[in-house]
């Protein structure tokens, strides 16, 4: 068994080495954003291992200094991280694995995890549960390393961070890409760019993602029985 953790663990650490560089420095910001409202590095070094949701760490500093107010506080949570329901619904099947893995794969997932798990199939010979536990589990261990550094560090750091948040934009944009270019089938993809934009268009930039998030799971149920079906069987004839 050790050697299955091992072998999986390996395979992993690739696939999350971008996201070690966006969570580090990302993590570092937010650790030094808690510095700067009082707070020692153990704040952000306790709130990344259990809350694990970037943006909502961020509002949730601000609501440690405001009044307790409970509903609040679970009403701005749902807003912020409702997109994860989408994303849970999606990797039902994907994450049937053994329970205890199960149980932290479902804790554990982030836009970035939930991308590399979607994306990338376990490399031959490696166990699919641990490979996603250990990719779930290499992103965690990197955003909670960067915010108890950036906790740590504190008033000492002064160069500008602004911009380094494109990191993950910039890789959500490569593994769409690598995706894409990978299937003959990109009705999926054309579907979410269409959609999304649609929302975009309709909704504004501050309110489009729940909406374009339902009109994606609504139209991939419509068209699951074809979309199910293999790939060379989606091919277009040959009419030479």
């Amino acid at each position: 068994m050790q050697g299955v953790k091992a072998k999986a663990a390996k395979a992993a650490f690739p696939y999350t080495l971008p996201i070690l560089t966006g969570f580090l420095f990302l993590g570092i910001a937010y650790g030094v954003y808690m510095n700067s409202l009082g707070f020692s590095f153990v704040y952000p070094m306790i709130m990344s291992v259990t809350i694990f949701a970037g943006s909502m760490e961020f509002v949730a500093a601000t609501m440690l200094l405001s009044k307790f107010d409970p509903l609040a506080a679970f009403v701005t949570t749902l807003m912020v991280n409702a997109r994860h329901l989408f994303y849970g619904i999606s990797m039902l099947e994907k994450y049937n694995v053994k329970r205890f893995r199960k149980i932290y794969l479902i804790y554990g997932m982030c836009d970035e995890s939930f991308s590399i798990n979607c994306s990338v199939d376990a490399p031959e010979g490696v166990d699919k549960g641990w490979f996603m536990f250990f990719v779930t589990l290499f992103n965690q261990a990197y955003w909670v390393f960067g915010a108890t550094l950036g906790g740590l560090l504190g008033n000492l750091i002064t160069f500008d961070t602004k911009g380094l948040d494109f990191v993950m934009t910039a890789l959500f944009i490569v593994i769409f890409t690598d995706r894409f270019m990978a299937r003959r089938v990109h009705l999926p993809a054309l579907l979410g760019l269409g959609l999304t934009t649609l929302c975009l268009v309709i909704f504004g930039s501050d309110n489009f993602i729940i909406p374009s998030m339902i009109a994606i799971l609504l139209s991939l149920t419509i068209f699951r029985k074809k979309l199910d079906l293999p790939e060379e069987m989606l091919k277009k004839p040959d009419r030479s």
